[in-house]
């Protein structure tokens, strides 16, 4: 067995000091820090997420799910009244590894009361300018981006357009699948890559059909999810939401994603009452953000994987 750490002692010293500045650039502006558990009674029902599960022991009774994110218990200290919150968690998800992915990793997560996607969007870019330097950002939404780049209205687009243009631009083993799959392989396999030319660029307002739980809105005649995600030369780096506060609609969503989860012959997932008892009571408007730390490290030390980040990797633990 090696025992010896994946990262070097120099990305383990970077580490420390890009968390002692992350908690100095939240306590300048008075964002409280909280912690919330790991272990939690409900999954996330995304179909694209999988969690780890603890299987029930002596103190357990039943199984419990290692959170992919803090998201569920920050919103609960919300409701209940805390301000802006912010934490740096571990969180897990099954089947991600690979140059950019590990089953454990760190988040930043924070949440603004009374702010939108587009303000919490401009105190995440001075965030990344306090850790990275000063650099030049853009936003881009959805759905100018699909035009420049494709020449494609993703909203407008039929099911049949966007697989040809995918089929015709791209060597796939499929040839079938909903708008959603079509629209996530021109993103990932056309998009993506001309982003690492654009810098420090934010995506906005994306189609309703992956809202997740972002609050949904008419714009430009079309339902859009008022979420973000960030790229750093092609790297995606953060993803974001003006978040969703009717309860009603957040547990429509929930059984919709088991409805899919069920669809693909997934397992569904309980739904997290104690969020939904929450937004009941009272989730006040706000928008949320997740952060990578091991990516935004990897981006601030110039290290291409993961693993080099990592104090131990998955395959060393």
């Amino acid at each position: 067995m090696n025992w010896r750490p994946t990262a070097s002692i120099a990305e383990i010293k970077a580490r420390a000091q890009l968390l002692a500045g992350l908690r100095a650039f939240f306590s300048e502006r008075d964002v409280l820090e909280v912690d919330t558990p790991l272990l939690c009674s409900a999954g996330v029902t995304d179909p694209a997420i999988e969690p780890l599960v603890v299987d029930r022991g002596v103190s357990l009774q039943r199984s419990r799910f290692l959170q992919t994110s803090p998201e569920y218990a920050m919103k609960r200290l919300l409701a209940a009244g805390s301000g802006p919150i912010y934490q740096i968690a571990k969180a897990f998800r099954d089947g991600e590894v690979g140059s950019r992915h590990n089953p454990e990793f760190t988040l930043l997560e924070w949440y603004r009361p009374q702010y939108d996607h587009h303000q919490l969007m401009a105190e995440l870019a001075e965030l990344v300018c306090h850790v990275l330097g000063e650099r030049r950002w853009q936003k881009v939404s959805y759905r100018e981006l699909f035009s420049a780049q494709l020449a494609l209205d993703p909203f407008t687009a039929s099911i049949e357009q966007l697989r040809e243009t995918a089929m015709n631009r791209l060597d796939l083993s499929f040839s079938t699948g909903d708008r959603d799959l079509w629209l996530d392989v021109l993103m990932s396999h056309l998009i993506e890559p001309q982003l690492a030319k654009m810098g420090m660029c934010f995506v906005y307002d994306y189609p309703a059909s992956q809202a997740a739980l972002s609050r949904v809105v008419r714009a430009e005649g079309v339902d859009v999810g008022q979420r973000f995600e960030l790229y750093i030369d092609g790297m995606e780096l953060a993803n974001g939401y003006c978040e969703l506060t009717d309860a009603a609609e957040q547990e429509r969503r929930f059984l919709a994603d088991n409805d899919k989860r069920r669809h693909q012959g997934l397992a569904e997932k309980p739904l997290d009452n104690n969020l939904l008892a929450a937004m009941s009571h009272g989730l006040p408007r706000c928008s949320g953000v997740a952060v990578g730390i091991d990516r935004l490290l990897m981006l601030l030390t110039g290290n291409t994987h993961i693993r080099d980040v990592l104090a131990f990797d998955w395959q060393r633990c």
